[in-house]
């Protein structure tokens, strides 16, 4: 039996449309994340990418979402927005020690998210994963790259990743390339192809497909048919799975996370 889980959700939880087709007419918006993480298992924050929260901030985030509901957190682009990554030490210390310990057991993967022009670098690339931390306060943390250029789809960078045991973001998107190839001991997927047109976002037959690709995730193995950097699959073993629909028509994200969570179901 596999004890990893699959979560599925959205990018934050305040955007307007979302009081027209998700919140409940006339739901308070200071009790949309009480709303949204019972229908949902986990949320991406966003504002953490621009700039800082409180402690106390964190810690009524924690208070208000359900247990074993989970947040992933983008760091802050002052981190990764930068020409030299190794003097990123600074950047990511005020973060990690920032408060994000409050979520408590509803923390998720940090999201390193690097601008479309940043170029895959060994050396300062390496030198930026040699900065992470692997644990706060005795709890392990788990980072996931979201690299944006093409320079990334790379064996080379797919063996510094790995020996830094960090993920790569895989993106289901038009604009960055794709690298479904697996880094590290969880998957990190966000799905950009919403439409508009469609009731939950997507088909029901896509739905059916990302279910099949997160089970196989989840249960040890890779979907097949995704644009693999390289041929050998990574060792097989249960990984956790985090599912964001992201962009795209985003007022359909929470339609069709709801359609995941139900296909999976």
């Amino acid at each position: 039996m596999t004890t990893a889980s699959i979560h599925v959700g959205i990018g934050g939880w305040n955007f307007e449309p979302w009081r027209d087709n998700f919140y409940p007419a006339g739901w308070p918006h200071a009790r949309e994340l009480e709303y949204a993480s019972r229908k949902l298992t986990a949320i991406e924050i966003n504002s953490t990418f621009y700039g800082p929260q409180s402690p106390k901030t964190f810690a009524r985030w924690a208070a208000e979402t359900p247990e074993g509901f989970v947040f992933s957190l983008k760091a802050p682009r002052f981190a990764t927005n930068r020409r030299v990554l190794a003097e990123a030490g600074e950047s990511i210390t005020r973060f990690v020690r920032g408060g994000i310990a409050e979520l408590g057991a509803r923390l998720g993967p940090i999201v390193w998210q690097f601008p479309p022009t940043k170029r895959f670098d060994a050396a300062d690339f390496g030198a930026f994963l040699d900065l992470l931390p692997h644990e706060l306060d005795g709890r392990p943390l788990r980072h996931a790259m979201d690299v944006r250029h093409e320079s990334f789809r790379s064996p080379d960078y797919l063996a510094l990743a790995r020996r830094h045991e960090v993920a790569t973001v895989f993106t289901e998107s038009d604009d960055y390339p794709p690298i479904p190839d697996l880094t590290a001991g969880f998957v990190y997927a966000r799905v950009m192809r919403t439409h508009a047109g469609e009731p939950q976002g997507c088909t029901p037959q896509v739905l059916a497909s990302l279910a099949a690709c997160a089970q196989a995730w989840r249960d040890g193995g890779e979907p097949t048919g995704l644009p693999r950097v390289e041929d050998t699959p990574a060792p097989r073993q249960p990984r956790d799975v985090f599912l964001y629909f992201i962009s795209g028509a985003k007022e359909k994200a929470p339609a069709a996370a709801m359609g995941l969570l139900a296909a999976l179901r």
